[in-house]
């Protein structure tokens, strides 16, 4: 780990994701695809003092308020001039928050008054800011809701599309890609995913209508796309040819070398296509309202010229706004970082693919050794996760069944780099996903309609948020977590070096196997070492080995030494001796995760 890989790295990061539609909802009812008034929905105001107390002590630093800017949804508000939108391009209830319809304003649904939505919004930022937690929002610039309407935009600032030429199926500056004289039809679609589960609404007595069709927001050039593509959005040109070639100016090569002053440079007084000024626009105006950090979704869609010109442009205003990308296309990781100048990216498809594998029993712990190696020279960039809104709940039966489970995978995500680390909402409590919520699937919590999450619901404990209604083993998880993540704030090894002996140990220890991982982090300061179980079965006494490269790196001298374990303090005083290389011998649990600190014994 080289001193280039972590820039200006003083501390780790926690952000915690919550579904704002879904973390303060305390109704219980939970009907298949049930409207507001039966299911219920949570509020920005139920982000309390309290509740942003109990998640900033949990050890969080920034939270990312999911499905803020005001997408399409069902629901009726056009007495507070808010037009409505058509179920059939309306994925569940109450809508995709990927489905942005008006990016100056945020969702109606979140707010006790609609019409004074954006001032509670701004009023939950500065709650936020009030309890030490740095707020992010989605940016969702690749694809926008198939029928944007702005009613709030600043002056001067123009809808998408609003000035396009539809006769043709690209220009430069035109915002949507079209199909001339074709217009959109449905995708085909079986009794399952009906709009709105199949109910009869007035709005659908009249087909939704869109001529010329506009690409579909996964790239689908068809006027009728397929049910599985993104039907309920629509593709934005950012200056992409329908053949991939670029209708733009090019980073001069080296530039993955400048700095991020370079790049905001390169772009002033260049002619750059219009969708690039909007998004620009757009984020300058959150920043504006206090918003610390964006989450792109599907950053990986857009050129990365983009990302350069924009990402410079917010550095100009805010130097510590938190940008973090979804990106999955790991051989171009570095580009994102070095050229378009994204602070963080999601680290799915290596470590949480990987982790995801090794607790299902599907892969040894060998593997993480080289998920490890290949990400070394931009480790801190990897934004370390178990849960997030996409993916399966760790609790659920088509993951790992048991939250407990997590408690291994947890502490590696969260200390073998310096990278941030992310928290979903519920999964500090065992939150399984496994209802069936109308539109979403079960095994991962509804993005897409009204519901009541039930273990979250349990912490929440009516607005109380004090974990009154929580089990013996929720309470348990959720400490286990709140000891993890405050620890990793406040050790100074976290930011420090990284020494994998897991390899050594696999072929110098007898009673050292393939479910068992350790590794070392330290600095001048501290010392620790990292032992996980991933096995539900007791490993009995576990001998570890300290290469003499590890103990050359931690500048240890011949002695006696001891280690303490410190996240709850159990095992204290287990004695090694250092003669050029150490061992030690470890109580091993079933499921154990265990961060141990070197300390000298005294003469």
């Amino acid at each position: 780990m080289t001193e280039s890989s972590k820039p200006n790295v003083v501390k780790k990061h926690v952000v915690y994701q919550v579904f704002t539609r879904l973390f303060g909802n305390t109704n219980t009812t939970n009907k298949p695809w049930g409207t507001i008034a039966e299911n219920g929905v949570g509020k920005f105001n139920d982000f309390t003092d309290k509740a942003l107390s109990e998640i900033k002590a949990l050890g969080v630093t920034h939270i990312w308020y999911t499905g803020v800017p005001h997408h399409a949804l069902v629901a009726d508000y056009s007495e507070y001039g808010i037009s409505t939108d058509h179920p059939s391009v309306v994925k569940g209830r109450a809508g995709s928050p990927y489905a942005v319809k008006d990016y100056y304003n945020v969702n109606p649904d979140l707010a006790v008054d609609p019409s004074n939505r954006l001032a509670e919004f701004k009023a939950l930022i500065e709650r936020s800011h009030k309890h030490g937690l740095k707020v992010i929002i989605d940016i969702v610039p690749n694809h926008l809701a198939r029928k944007y309407q702005g009613m709030s935009n600043p002056e001067g600032i123009d809808d998408f599309g609003i000035s396009d030429n539809t006769a043709v199926e690209y220009h430069r500056d035109n915002n949507f890609y079209y199909i001339p004289k074709q217009p959109f039809v449905l995708p085909e679609s079986e009794d399952s995913d009906l709009p709105l589960g199949g109910e009869q609404h007035p709005l659908l007595a009249t087909p939704y209508q869109e001529c010329p069709a506009k690409w579909t927001g996964n790239g689908s050039r068809l006027a009728q796309p397929m049910r599985d593509d993104w039907y309920e959005t629509v593709k934005v040109n950012y200056g992409v040819r329908p053949d991939g070639s670029k209708d733009f100016d090019l980073l001069p090569e080296g530039y993955d070398q400048r700095s991020i002053q370079a790049h905001f440079a390169f772009w002033l007084n260049k002619s750059v296509p219009n969708s690039w000024d909007k998004f620009r626009d757009i984020a300058l105006y959150w920043l504006a309202l206090g918003v610390d950090g964006f989450r792109y979704d599907m950053a990986e869609m857009v050129p990365i010229e983009f990302w350069s010109y924009m990402n410079s442009a917010i550095k100009q205003v805010n130097p510590d706004a938190f940008l973090m990308a979804e990106v999955y296309q790991s051989e171009r990781y570095r580009d994102y970082i070095h050229l378009g100048k994204m602070d963080y990216l999601y680290d799915k498809v290596d470590l949480y693919d990987t982790l995801k594998l090794v607790m299902q029993g599907r892969e040894s712990t060998d593997s993480l050794v080289d998920v490890q190696q290949q990400l070394m020279d931009i480790e801190h960039h990897m934004l370390h996760f178990l849960d997030n809104h996409d993916e399966q709940r760790v609790a659920s039966p088509e993951f790992a069944g048991d939250a407990n489970k997590g408690k291994p995978a947890m502490l590696v995500s969260t200390t073998i780099s310096s990278s941030p680390t992310m928290v979903y909402f519920g999964q500090e409590v065992g939150e399984s996903g496994a209802d069936n919520a109308g539109f979403g699937q079960p095994s991962r919590t509804t993005i897409f309609d009204y519901y009541g999450v039930n273990h979250h619901q349990r912490w929440m404990n009516d607005g109380q948020f004090d974990g009154g209604l929580l089990t013996s083993e929720e309470h348990e998880l959720r400490d286990f977590y709140q000891r993890l993540l405050n620890f990793s704030l406040n050790s100074s090894a976290m930011i420090g070096e990284y020494h994998e002996i897991h390899r050594y140990n696999r072929e110098h220890s007898d009673s050292y196997n393939e479910q068992l991982f350790c590794f070392s982090r330290y600095d001048s300061h501290q010392k620790i070492l990292v032992m996980v179980n991933f096995s539900d079965k007791d490993q009995g006494r576990v001998q570890i080995k300290l290469p003499s490269t590890l103990i050359d790196a931690w500048q240890c001298l011949n002695g006696e030494y001891s280690i303490t374990e410190q996240l709850y303090g159990r095992e204290r005083e287990i004695l090694f001796i250092v003669e050029g290389k150490g061992e030690l011998t470890i109580e091993i649990p079933a499921l154990a995760a265990k961060i141990f600190l070197l300390e000298p014994i005294d003469a």
